[in-house]
């Protein structure tokens, strides 16, 4: 993939959209498209190849806009996947399930790894502490991980 319009291609988009057509309400659904849409921006940078923000953000931000409207945006989800509110997809076991199946070039088990490097990423932009439910989520996931 050269391009940064090519990490969003329609296959990947319709493996999102299966994702969350997996959410039982509308609600549920939106917030099975945020994660899954917010890892995936993720993982596309963990590349060693230049990468134009710009363009990037630009293909993810029309993506958000077909699927779920107007007042969402890449950088809208990622302050969302910083916060509380993220917690209960993150434990949901149909997510996390629908997720590994139809998004297996992110692996479920990056999931903490991801979700570190966004708290990072909103520290060094926002200077606020990022201690708090997520961080305590990845530091269960990190203890699971251990003791298994």
């Amino acid at each position: 993939m050269s391009n940064e319009n090519s990490k969003l291609d329609s296959a990947l988009q319709e493996k999102i959209l299966t994702v969350t057509r997996c959410g039982l309400s509308a609600s549920e659904a939106t917030d099975f498209f945020r994660l899954a849409l917010g890892l995936c921006y993720l993982a596309t940078l963990m590349t060693k190849e230049a990468l134009d923000f710009k363009k990037l953000d630009k293909a993810f931000n029309r993506f958000i806009y077909r699927s779920i409207g107007p007042g969402h945006s890449i950088t809208s989800i990622l302050q969302w996947m910083s916060g509380e509110g993220v917690v209960e997809t993150l434990d949901s076991k149909r997510f996390v399930r629908a997720f590994g199946e139809y998004l297996p070039h992110v692996p479920v088990e990056s999931i903490p790894f991801l979700l570190g490097l966004n708290l990072g990423v909103a520290k060094d932009f926002s200077g606020l502490d990022v201690r708090g439910p997520v961080a305590d989520w990845i530091e269960r996931q990190r203890i699971l991980r251990e003791g298994a």
